[in-house]
């Protein structure tokens, strides 16, 4: 037997059909259900703000960089890890546990 569900999106403030508006301030991003009226209102609110603002750039990732060192570390981490029998892959990030169980050993510190 198949089985069907759907989904009915109501307007989150007076009911009934709508459709999903997203929209950020200060920093975080929102999703409302909104009915035809609402959505319309909802832009004529914030009309006179669009029309004076300019538009924002992606937020910068906070991801740094590989350095040498690190990727001189992780070289060190994973030979010490075969020469004690540990499993641990060419590529990729090394298991928390093995790096803790290096650290132990006394080195990397």
């Amino acid at each position: 037997m198949a089985q069907k569900v759907t989904v009915a999106l109501e307007d989150d403030l007076t009911g009934g059909p709508d459709e999903t508006v997203r929209f950020a301030f200060e920093g975080t991003g929102y999703e409302i259900d909104l009915n035809a009226k609402n959505v319309a209102a909802f832009h004529k609110q914030l009309a006179p703000y669009v029309e004076h603002a300019r538009k924002a750039g992606r937020a910068q990732s906070r991801r740094s960089g590989r350095t040498a060192a690190n990727r001189q570390r992780s070289g060190d981490i994973r030979a010490w890890a075969k020469e004690h029998g540990l499993a641990v892959s060419e590529r990729g990030r090394i298991p928390a546990g093995i790096v803790e169980q290096y650290q132990a050993a006394g080195n990397g510190r």
